[in-house]
């Protein structure tokens, strides 16, 4: 595993934040055209990085902290009586994980998802470059984490697979099977792919409080945040 110490940092302009319209956000990003990134991805996993497209990035924002690390130690992990029935309801669903490319299957529930999603944004009819932009990084260790029925694609779960981890990129779903409740599914696979590959951790980003699109993360547990460099319980009470 690389060290952060190998590796350039930016700090960007301010722009605007994605989470909170009426504020403005810098962020902390690796230098994308160092070679040695591939290498350093875990380690900046563990210092509260994400990755988009080819971006290795973490919110540095001089007026707010609102944006929380978090991650899933997936050996404690005991679902709750929502997340054991849309485990019950997705049963018929067969996961496979395959190699980050972009084919017109993908990119057709893509589309179909930002759509239902996104219907007034720029998102709604994204370009096939676009795609890739923002999900595949030339050098991350990407895979697809697929849910069919019958063979029919009903999720994609993108998700970068490092030795020690998994991190939860982004999930795109079938808008119109609403009640499987697919983002669920979605982690809940990720999840029993991490034990059963003797990952001990599963990586879900940031947790904002209060923000709605958030708010499902804090139902799987036990989470953990990172706070002042180091990782300790999540207590939502404190954040």
């Amino acid at each position: 595993m690389g060290a952060l110490t190998d590796i350039r940092v930016y700090l960007t302009q301010g722009h605007a934040c994605g989470y909170w319209p009426d504020r403005q956000a810098r962020d902390l990003v690796l230098d994308p055209q160092d070679p040695a990134l591939g290498a350093v991805y875990e380690s900046a996993l563990m210092l509260g990085f994400r990755r988009s497209g080819r971006h290795v990035y973490r919110p540095h924002c001089p007026s707010c902290n609102a944006c929380l690390p978090i991650r899933l130690p997936v050996a404690g992990f005991r679902p709750d009586r929502g997340q054991r029935r849309t485990a019950a309801r997705n049963r018929d669903l067969v996961l496979s994980v395959a190699p980050a490319r972009r084919t017109d299957e993908h990119f057709e529930l893509y589309a179909r998802y930002l759509a239902a999603r996104h219907p007034d944004s720029p998102m709604a009819d994204p370009a096939e470059s676009e795609f890739e932009q923002f999900l595949i990084g030339d050098w991350s260790p990407t895979r697809f984490f697929e849910l069919r029925e019958k063979g029919r694609l009903l999720a994609v779960a993108v998700t970068d697979v490092t030795p020690n981890a998994l991190s939860a990129v982004y999930t795109f779903f079938e808008p119109t099977a609403i009640r499987r409740g697919l983002g669920t599914m979605a982690i809940l696979a990720q999840i029993e792919w991490a034990k059963a590959t003797a990952r001990p951790h599963l990586y879900l980003g940031f947790w904002l409080k209060g923000h709605p699109k958030m708010d499902y993360k804090r139902r799987f547990r036990p989470l953990e945040r990172l706070w002042n460099g180091h990782w300790i319980a999540f207590d939502e009470t404190h954040a």
